[in-house]
């Protein structure tokens, strides 16, 4: 039971140094493509993985935690707090809808990090950056809001859902003996 436990930490931290090495390297690279309302989040296609391993939900969560610390400077505590939630939220969400597919695709799980973000984050965004905790604009949410979730959804459908249909098809899931779901 130990090793068990010691392969779903490790690869949990894995994922986790991949989401973050890969938004703050993006955030060096092209300054606010990884952490402005409009986003395109490279490391947001790693939430495919909470399709084929649970390693991935704590993976993502920390991942997002520690990339959002390197942004503290200019958003504040705010993303560490909601943009962390949303990442929770929609890796469990996407597991606990994996086998939901249309035409043998996870289509409602990969709308789930869209959800989430454009939810949590939008409110986010409208009510502590647009509006400064003054009050909550329902027209200032829906436009802050879509701008997440159109970024997430460009991500998830450009490059996870290859990447999803790739891993299925190789079954790079077991290759890479990722610790799997309980009993299917």
């Amino acid at each position: 039971m130990k090793r068990k436990g010691a392969i779903y930490i490790a690869q949990a931290a894995v994922i986790a140094a991949l989401y973050a090495t890969l938004t703050i390297l993006q955030n060096v690279l092209l300054p606010g493509t990884a952490s402005a309302a409009v986003q395109f989040r490279i490391s947001e296609v790693l939430t495919v993985l909470a399709l084929f391993t649970p390693t991935a939900v704590p993976g993502l969560t920390v991942g997002c935690v520690a990339a959002n610390i390197s942004s503290l400077s200019t958003l504040g505590p705010y993303d560490l707090i909601f943009g962390s939630l949303a990442t929770l939220f929609a890796a469990l969400l996407m597991a606990a809808l994996r086998r939901i597919r249309v035409f043998n695709i996870p289509v409602l799980s990969l709308l789930m990090p869209a959800l989430m973000n454009g939810l949590i984050v939008g409110f986010e965004i409208e009510f502590f950056f647009i509006n400064n905790a003054k009050g909550f604009m329902l027209g200032d949410f829906l436009v802050q809001g879509g701008l997440v979730a159109l970024g997430e959804l460009a991500v998830l459908f450009v490059l996870g859902l290859p990447l999803a249909v790739l891993t299925e098809k190789r079954e790079l899931d077991k290759k890479l003996r990722l610790v799997p779901f309980g009993r299917q």
